[in-house]
């Protein structure tokens, strides 16, 4: 009986990851390092750039397979790509602006 309402409670567990307020969507797809494809245009992974995938586990990029992956993303002050989340199916559905730690929420 007990593993039965853990595992049937597990769902409920699923938390939902963080993005900061100036997160922005767009597709992205793998290029050669230190660049990828966002939206169709190069763009330069900053030097101490992550990516996450949609298990929200550190992905590296050389290890990216497949394209236009759904992603929010940031950039840094230069105007590179310093953090990168894959997002899961239920993810791309909402609005970014559901999803952030903004004051509009």
């Amino acid at each position: 009986m007990f593993f039965l309402s853990a595992v049937t409670a597990l769902p409920a567990l699923a938390l939902e990851r963080p993005f900061p307020a100036n997160t922005k969507r767009g597709t992205m797809s793998p290029a050669p390092y230190p660049q990828i494809f966002i939206e169709g245009k190069l763009r330069a992974l900053s030097p101490g750039a992550r990516i996450w995938n949609e298990d929200n586990l550190i992905q590296m990029p050389a290890s990216l397979r497949g394209s236009d992956f759904v992603v929010n993303y940031t950039e840094d002050a230069q105007g590179d790509v310093d953090r990168v989340w894959i997002l899961t199916v239920d993810e791309a559905r909402q609005s970014i602006a559901r999803q952030t730690n903004s004051p509009s929420r």
